[in-house]
């Protein structure tokens, strides 16, 4: 993985997974899981905003905002799939508030990178790259309005 390319706020999380011996970093998981923020209440009533990310086995969510060359990631999952609503929370706080540029240029491995390879299944890291490829999908998109 290219290091420079890394946004500040996804390195910070990737290196406090890796600063936990790995027997510990399935609880980080989980409590990302429990603070995954909330998408604005414009989203409740409109599911259409949404894309569902297929690559997860539970059903998840995402949306993409770009204001100006801003970027915002709301993203629902639900409770009973603790692993995949924590790298849905992982994604929404590290991606949100970063610009275009930034979320493009992230490597497309960083889910392999922050250490959980070993704790959780293939199938879970691979739902995670799909929800980060599918956001900068729908940037490149949404940027070029």
């Amino acid at each position: 993985m290219t290091e420079n390319l890394l946004p500040d706020s996804l390195a910070e999380i990737r290196d406090d997974f890796l600063d936990l011996p790995e027997a510990e970093r399935l609880q980080l998981l989980l409590e990302f899981s429990q603070e995954l923020p909330a998408a604005p209440a414009e989203y409740a009533d409109h599911p259409e905003l949404y894309e569902r990310v297929a690559e997860c086995q539970s059903p998840v969510f995402i949306a993409i905002e770009v204001d100006g060359d801003t970027v915002r990631m709301y993203a629902t999952a639900p409770q009973e799939a603790p692993t995949t609503r924590g790298f849905a929370s992982i994604l929404v706080q590290g991606l949100s508030g970063l610009t275009v540029t930034e979320v493009l240029a992230i490597p497309e491995d960083y889910p392999q990178s922050i250490g959980l390879t070993k704790v959780v299944s293939p199938l879970r890291i691979s739902g995670m790259t799909g929800m980060l490829l599918r956001a900068k999908r729908q940037v490149r998109a949404k940027s070029m309005k």
